[in-house]
């Protein structure tokens, strides 16, 4: 992976390879893959949900976001409150909105369809985590990720993951993740693939 795919300027190109925000797809639920450029790089941020016995996800390592209320007027609503009701990250101050993802179905709960949003920070946000929902936070470069992938070994089996610092990124989050690297691992082909034709 080349770090000028890393660069802002490539990160926004997202946009061109990514669908609509209104693309909804069937989906009632919304993920939030928030990216905060920084010198030829950019940082997405993970939270961790505490453990609750009714929660499917829980303690496991996400994006912020959940399922559609029936006050969201659409699927990017639900992104923007719940990343608001869980971080206190507003999407609406200086963010933009590159496009979303193909929908994701939960293995946990299949009758949840999982749309992820990526979201582009313009500055520094001021998080303040839902102590009820989640535990902590991290942010971790992409370049890290890169370098992440791996698998974990559970009592109930093997597992593709990316494994990053003390947290493992598995399952929906791991899916998710996985697929958003190969987008900018199909950005990087284009860009590189562009630049020897001139």
């Amino acid at each position: 992976m080349k770090s000028s795919l890393l660069s802002a300027d490539n990160i926004e190109r997202l946009s061109e390879v990514l669908r609509p925000v209104s693309d909804e797809q069937d989906a009632n639920a919304a993920v939030t893959l928030l990216l905060k450029p920084k010198s030829r790089d950019s940082d997405t941020l993970f939270v961790k949900r505490v453990e609750k016995p009714d929660d499917p996800w829980s303690g496991q390592t996400a994006f912020p976001g959940g399922k559609r209320e029936s006050k969201d007027i659409d699927l990017k609503q639900t992104a923007i409150r719940e990343t608001m009701e869980e971080t206190s990250i507003n999407l609406l101050f200086r963010c933009n909105f590159l496009g979303v993802m193909t929908t994701f179905r939960s293995e946990s709960k299949p009758e949840m369809k999982v749309l992820p949003f990526i979201v582009l920070l313009e500055h520094e946000p001021q998080i303040k985590l839902n102590k009820k929902e989640l535990e902590s936070f991290v942010w971790v470069s992409l370049a890290e990720i890169f370098r992440s992938k791996n698998s974990v070994t559970l009592s109930f089996g093997e597992f593709p993951a990316y494994l990053l610092r003390n947290i493992v990124v598995w399952r929906l989050t791991y899916r998710i993740l996985n697929n958003f690297i190969q987008t900018l691992e199909t950005l990087e082909a284009a860009t590189h693939k562009f630049s020897k034709d001139i």
